[in-house]
């Protein structure tokens, strides 16, 4: 019982940052791994709790008024679908060879929400407006593709395209990004459960922790807006480039 309130802990903790900043991943899947679970098992079983984290997220800014709706009902099923392939394509491919690449765009990234100013409420364009649709099209399936295939920095990509592309201010940026979250974890979920890599005994537990800690994390981008989320977001770049370089010169030195 022990094993299993620690991983709940870090459930929670995971869901919250995860809820403003994506990188959740960084504290579930090492605490699973730690907790004994093989590779394949610990990434089915993270899946199976952080769709719930995503949901509870999404249910928050969505309760806000903060999610584009009517862009969310072709982004929702384009994740799906880019997520499912995405897995089945890291049945095929080792992701290992991403990380040089993800690990620079992950910089970029960290410097343009950094450093861009996102456009005031008032001068933000509507995702379904023209070009932007085929924008939003584009990155949701692809990056819903890349969540299933290798997953670091699913939702930073997520933002940076909302807010640089498609001019969104980072609260609403945030927001929409968990539409395409929550559609390429639901697709990830059913992919690894059919080849029965979740282990439900503790995806459960955490998926409960996982609830409370989006909806929390959520309701602290809501309330302390634009300044609190780009902390956040430059936190988690800074976490991924770490964790990726590390996993670089790891993979190198055993080479």
């Amino acid at each position: 019982m022990g094993h299993i309130a620690a991983l709940c802990v870090a459930a929670a903790f995971a869901g919250a940052v995860d809820a403003v900043g994506g990188g959740g991943g960084l504290v579930t899947v090492p605490a699973l791994l730690a907790a004994g679970l093989p590779p394949h098992l610990a990434l089915g079983t993270n899946k199976g709790q952080s769709v719930f984290g995503s949901g509870a997220a999404l249910s928050r800014y969505a309760h806000a008024g903060l999610v584009d709706r009517e862009a969310a009902r072709f982004a929702f099923p384009l994740a799906i679908a880019g997520s499912a392939a995405g897995v089945f394509l890291s049945l095929a491919i080792r992701p290992e060879v991403l990380r040089p690449i993800v690990l620079v765009l992950l910089v970029v990234a960290g410097v343009v929400v950094l450093v861009v100013r996102p456009p005031a409420e008032r001068d933000r364009q509507e995702i379904l407006a023209g070009r932007a649709a085929v924008i939003w099209a584009a990155a949701a399936l692809g990056l819903g593709a890349y969540d299933g295939f290798f997953g670091p920095g699913t939702g930073t990509f997520l933002i940076l395209v909302l807010v640089t592309l498609l001019h969104r201010p980072l609260s609403r940026a945030t927001a929409d990004a968990k539409v395409v979250n929550f559609g390429s974890n639901v697709a990830a979920v059913a992919v690894f459960a059919s080849r029965g890599a979740v282990l439900w005994k503790l995806a459960l537990p955490m998926a409960g922790a996982q609830l409370v800690g989006g909806f929390l994390g959520a309701h602290l981008a809501v309330r302390r807006g634009d300044r609190f989320i780009r902390g956040v977001v430059v936190l988690v770049v800074v976490a991924l480039v770490v964790k990726i370089a590390r996993d670089l010169v790891i993979g190198r030195s055993h080479s």
